[in-house]
């Protein structure tokens, strides 16, 4: 099984960042922190937005802290606070709340408290004042300066990420189980000085490059080589990667000469996971640093995200990237099949996971090739977390079915799935990801990320189906 992986932002009701509980578990004496409730906490304590931190938090990292882990770029923690040779905001924020940087890296509600007192310290240099602080609006400038980006045009393509998620607003399950939502709040920003900053998701630079419907942004010119291809060496493969990190801080770092020696990667297209879009970076006549034993035979291609997480391998994503290499294997007779469309992991040489086990090989490549949503009978639906599996709609406990993009038969009526005001009775027939029997097992509706109640839709808008 396992045709699948990815999701797609979801669109909320609610106007509070709050915790939704997504099953019942044991009862424990002491309740783990909140993450939504680290958010409020932080915001208080420096005079700033919850949501905003909130939405500056899910554009970079989805709420995942990857366990401590670095991002790509040296970033940590759900708040992306970042220690490399360029930017160290995470000995900033340790100055600033006088936590470790240890515990910084690793511990989410002083991770949030970090990221809160480094965005309110970049609003304070920005001239906030403390009526203005309370106004999400004027706070653009200081989430652009948060980017710690290589350029100005890249600090707005990062600070009008967040102000989209404000936008349309976010339900995303933590680590820790909850639900945290961030509601629809659209809001016009005060730019100030970027907004005479050429806009990258604009016309800016689409002439200069080799796919007409993405924008123009070049590397660093010591983290590629200049060469002449298909003259000089051919071009016959096309390398499928994932980024360890977000679509600006990753253009930002690519952008960056400022790095060591073995950081000066680059890659010909990075693409955004919440709509597709897609920046190059590197002409493909030139070689970029992406897979060491086949940078001069193949094209990269970056994708936002984190191998770990399923959420970031939305549909937009796929098929805007699928169009990208279609239209790169035309214009080199490169083969549209996997021995010529390969993952990182997948080069001679390479130590790297990506793009991992979340990547939908099958999907990606029906879309290659030209197919528009999964084989006859099945329809493909987002869900925001991991959702229980049934025997029977309501019925026995069977096994999981992992968050994100999966495929789903049919659908019926049945018991209603209830928390706060969400709730659904449509219930889905799937294939599960553990449990036995897998195949043709009940999941409800509830945990569809993009409808709301008491619908049960796929991820073109169309009814699924009823069972019969």
């Amino acid at each position: 099984m396992n045709p699948r992986r990815a999701r797609a932002s979801a669109s909320l009701a609610v106007f509070l960042v709050l915790a939704i509980p997504l099953g019942v578990g044991p009862a424990r004496a002491v309740a783990e922190p909140s993450l939504s409730e680290a958010f409020a906490r932080a915001g208080a304590a420096y005079d700033v937005p919850g949501d905003v931190l909130a939405a500056l938090a899910y554009s970079q990292t989805h709420l995942d802290g990857h366990d401590g882990q670095p991002s790509a770029s040296g970033g940590y923690g759900i708040m992306h606070l970042v220690s490399n040779p360029v930017a160290r905001s995470l000995e900033r924020a340790a100055e600033l709340t006088g936590e470790p940087a240890a515990t910084l890296r690793k511990d989410d509600s002083a991770n949030v408290l970090g990221g809160a007192a480094l965005l309110r310290s970049y609003g304070d240099e920005v001239g906030l004042s403390a009526a203005a602080r309370k106004d999400p609006a004027a706070w653009y400038p200081a989430v652009a300066a948060y980017a710690q980006a290589s350029s100005a045009e890249v600090a707005r393509l990062f600070a009008d990420g967040v102000y989209e998620v404000l936008g349309r607003g976010v339900r995303a399950k933590a680590a820790s189980g909850e639900a945290v939502v961030i509601a629809p709040r659209p809001i016009r920003p005060r730019r100030g000085d970027y907004e005479k900053v050429p806009d990258l998701q604009g016309d800016l630079g689409t002439a200069a490059a080799d796919y007409p419907s993405a924008h123009w942004v070049p590397a660093s010119s010591n983290s590629y080589s200049v060469a002449n291809r298909p003259a000089s060496s051919a071009i016959d493969r096309i390398v499928i990667h994932v980024a360890q990190g977000y679509y600006a801080g990753t253009i930002s770092w690519f952008q960056n000469p400022n790095r060591t020696p073995n950081q000066l990667v680059s890659s010909h297209y990075v693409v955004r996971s919440s709509d597709g879009d897609v920046t190059q970076m590197v002409r493909e006549k030139d070689i970029a640093f992406h897979v060491y034993t086949w940078n001069s035979r193949s094209v990269g291609i970056e994708h936002e995200g984190f191998v770990s997480d399923a959420t970031w391998f939305t549909d937009a994503m796929y098929r805007s990237s699928a169009a990208l290499t279609r239209d790169i294997a035309d214009r080199y007779g490169i083969p549209k099949d996997r021995t010529h469309i390969v993952a990182h992991s997948e080069v001679p040489g390479n130590d790297h996971t990506d793009p991992g086990p979340y990547w939908d090989w099958n999907r990606y490549m029906q879309y290659v090739t030209g197919g528009t949503g999964p084989a006859p009978g099945k329809y493909w639906v987002d869900t925001f977390a991991d959702a229980p599996g049934h025997a029977t709609p309501g019925g026995a406990r069977t096994g999981t079915l992992l968050r994100g993009t999966n495929y789903v038969y049919c659908r019926t009526w049945g018991p209603i799935v209830q928390s706060g005001s969400s709730f659904n009775h449509w219930w889905l027939k799937t294939d599960l990801d553990s449990g036995s029997p897998w195949q043709n097992q009940w999941v409800s509706a509830y945990y569809l990320s993009r409808w709301g109640n008491d619908q049960a839709k796929d991820n073109n808008g169309n009814d699924i189906p009823d069972c019969t």
